[in-house]
C-alpha cells in the first residue's frame, strides 16, 4: 500500500518583513526580475509588500516563500498620487493557483485605501497577463514624472520593457 499524498495547504498571505529580504531577492533572481532596489523599498516600508508563505511539513519549521509583489508609493513633492506596481513574483511550483492575482488583488486595496490615483509597472514577459488585472499598456512617455524617476524605470528595466497602468478608485472615508 502506499502512503497518501500529503494535503496541499494553501500558502499563507501576509505583510512582508525586513528579515524577509533575502528570500524575496532570491524569488526576484530565480523568476528573472530584477532585484535593484527592493532591499530600500522593503526595509523602509515592508508593510507595501505581500508574501505568500508556503508551510512545511515539519512541525515547528518555517514557511517558505513562494510569492511576493511589492508597490513603491511615488510622490511629486506635496503629494503621492502614483505608486509603481513592482517585483510581482510566483515561484513555478506555486504559479497557476491564483497567488501572482491574490497579491496584485490586496496590492491594489491597499493602494485605493491610501487615496492614490493610478499603478504603474513594467514588464518584460507579462503584459499580457496583467490585463486580466486591469492594466492597460501606456506609452512610456506618458508615465507621471515621479514613476519615471524611480530606479526600475531609470535603470533596473530595460528601455524594451512594457509600462502598464490601472487606474485606482480611491476609497471614500467612512463615518463613525
Amino acid at each position: 500500500m502506499h502512503p497518501s499524498p500529503a494535503p496541499t495547504v494553501a500558502p499563507a498571505l501576509r505583510e512582508a518583513r525586513p528579515d524577509d529580504l533575502a528570500a524575496v531577492e532570491r524569488l526576484l533572481a530565480a523568476s528573472g526580475l530584477p532585484t535593484a532596489g527592493v532591499a530600500d523599498v522593503l526595509t523602509r516600508h515592508p508593510e507595501d509588500f505581500v508574501v505568500a508563505e508556503a508551510p512545511h511539513a515539519a512541525p515547528g519549521a518555517a514557511g517558505a516563500l513562494v510569492a511576493v509583489a511589492g508597490l513603491e508609493v511615488c510622490c511629486d513633492g506635496s503629494r503621492c498620487a502614483h505608486a509603481l506596481l513592482r517585483s510581482v513574483a510566483v515561484d513555478p511550483a506555486w504559479r497557476a493557483h491564483g497567488l501572482g492575482r491574490e497579491l496584485v488583488r490586496r496590492l491594489v486595496c491597499v493602494a485605493e485605501g491610501r487615496g492614490l490615483r493610478a499603478l504603474y509597472l513594467l514588464t518584460m514577459t507579462a503584459e499580457h497577463y496583467f490585463p486580466r488585472l486591469g492594466f492597460a499598456r501606456v506609452d512610456r512617455g506618458d508615465v507621471p514624472e515621479e514613476i519615471a524617476a524611480t530606479l526600475e524605470f531609470r535603470s533596473a528595466c530595460p528601455a524594451s520593457a512594457v509600462a502598464m497602468t490601472r487606474p485606482l478608485a480611491p476609497r471614500a472615508p467612512t463615518l463613525s
